[in-house]
């Protein structure tokens, strides 16, 4: 669901108190974990993570204007949703992701093509998450993204 909410704190705030707890704690699993140089923002409504302008002038390629995404968290009606691009862009990472899922995780793995989906928030694998984002540096999603996304 998309908000209007300035402030990824201000969103949090906003969310119903069942909510509340899992996206604070997944935030701070994210900005604990993220590499140096990407930057909090909000972003498509949801709470994001890109590569700023004043690293990557170049922008989204969709749209110039917006800073390069790397990844955004959302509470969506019916589950807690963790997008990552560079489980789209980068067949390494998402069959380590998914095989490091399977052996970790007891619950089945409900994924799209660059996003998680958390029905039960008490199934959120933080730790793995948080391994997750360490996985790549804002280096190597400009890499991966012009490879594999900007032709």
């Amino acid at each position: 669901m998309k908000s209007e909410a300035s402030s990824p704190q201000i969103y949090i705030d906003q969310l119903p108190q069942v909510r509340k707890e899992p996206m604070r704690l997944l935030r701070k699993c994210i900005l604990e974990n993220l590499p140096a140089g990407f930057e909090e923002t909000m972003s498509y409504g949801m709470i994001g993570y890109v590569v700023p302008h004043s690293i990557y002038p170049g922008g989204y390629h969709c749209n110039p204007q917006l800073p390069l995404p790397f990844l955004n968290i959302a509470s969506q009606k019916n589950y807690i949703a963790f997008y990552h691009s560079g489980l789209y862009a980068d067949p390494e990472i998402k069959n380590w992701f998914t095989e490091t899922y399977k052996a970790q995780v007891h619950t089945k793995l409900d994924m799209g093509k660059s996003c998680v989906r958390f029905k039960n928030p008490e199934h959120i694998p933080y730790s793995l998450l948080g391994e997750l984002c360490r996985k790549i540096s804002v280096a190597d999603w400009i890499l991966i993204y012009e490879k594999q996304i900007r032709r």
